[in-house]
């Protein structure tokens, strides 16, 4: 069961489905309240309502980059198996089984979409995504509430009433 310690701890068991959520750089609202949410998930559903930093992933060439790299890390680089997914305009959710080193997984995915969306925004040298990413081992009895955790955020975020219309998620089947 590795573990790892940057800003935040990673301590993932083998063999467990993974919640990982990463944002844009500068994309964290600063707190506004100096009392904490009492779960994670509170904390993320309040920042759909924060509009703060950079939005490049609700261009849809740079959506589609991100969608694509978490359906090519399943289907040709075989670095996990997806359950769940979604690219919201500065942040990307993912529940997926690690086949490989969760690290080594998340370094592929960043360095791949932000070179690209990088690219297709014109800059250089500049971070496209927040450094470290949150993640959390997926028990079980939790599997299938965080499946629709994360299906759901384009509906709780008001950007679809339904969420099988967002176009990169994997509540659309499409992918």
């Amino acid at each position: 069961m590795p573990f790892t310690r940057r800003h935040l701890p990673h301590w993932i068991p083998d063999d467990v489905p993974v919640f990982v959520t990463w944002r844009l750089a500068g994309s964290l609202p600063t707190p506004q309240s100096p009392d904490p949410p009492p779960s994670f998930l509170q904390h993320d559903d309040r920042l759909h309502t924060h509009h703060s930093g950079p939005t490049w992933l609700q261009n849809p060439q740079i959506a589609s980059i991100v969608a694509d790299a978490l359906l090519h890390g399943e289907t040709v680089r075989h670095s996990y198996t997806l359950h769940a997914w979604v690219v919201m305009p500065n942040h990307a959710h993912a529940i997926f089984q690690p086949h490989a080193d969760l690290s080594t997984i998340m370094r592929w995915l960043k360095s791949r979409t932000s070179r690209k969306a990088n690219q297709l925004l014109g800059r250089t040298g500049m971070p496209f995504w927040q450094d470290e990413s949150f993640d959390h081992w997926v028990r079980t009895e939790e599997l299938d509430y965080l499946i629709d955790y994360v299906e759901s955020n384009p509906v709780k975020a008001g950007l679809v009433p339904v969420k099988a219309q967002w176009p990169w998620s994997s509540a659309t089947g499409l992918h």
